[in-house]
Formats: C-alpha cells, sequence, structure tokens
C-alpha cells in the first residue's frame, strides 16, 4: 500500500527553496549595484587599498570591542 501524500509539506519545502533563491539573487543584485556604486563614486572596492587601511585602524586583539562590550552593558564604564 502506498503511503499518503503529505501536500502540505511539500508545499512549504517549495516555498521554502523559492524564498531561498529569491534571497540569493537580491544578495547579488545589492552586491552588483554596491560595486556600480563604488565604481561610480570612485571608493576602493573590496580587496583593494581599502582594507587594509580598515586594518590598520582596528587595535590589537580586539581590546577595544571588549571595553566597549562591558561599558555597553550597564552604561558604566568598568
Amino acid at each position: 500500500m502506498a503511503r499518503k501524500p503529505n501536500y502540505r509539506f511539500a508545499r512549504l519545502e517549495r516555498e521554502r527553496n523559492k524564498a531561498a533563491r529569491k534571497a540569493e539573487r537580491a544578495k547579488l543584485k545589492a552586491e552588483r549595484a554596491e560595486l556600480r556604486r563604488q565604481e561610480k563614486t570612485g571608493e576602493p572596492v573590496d580587496g583593494e587599498a581599502g582594507e587594509a587601511v580598515e586594518d590598520a585602524a582596528a587595535p590589537p586583539d580586539g581590546a577595544a570591542d571588549e571595553a566597549a562590550a562591558a561599558t555597553a552593558q550597564d552604561g558604566k564604564p568598568v
């Protein structure tokens, strides 16, 4: 005897897959738009000199990040 088909599950799977494909397309479209905007304004694109400048400005070992997190929790410096 064949098992009973689960139409609801199949529909939910199709909708989930469709949403994932749609999200991926939207992500790619946003990335392309960002690249076009950066090229138009002359800002550095990822992978160029812009990343090195951002990395140099970051504190070593994330020490400032930990202090900011401690300060942000209760509003008072630790």
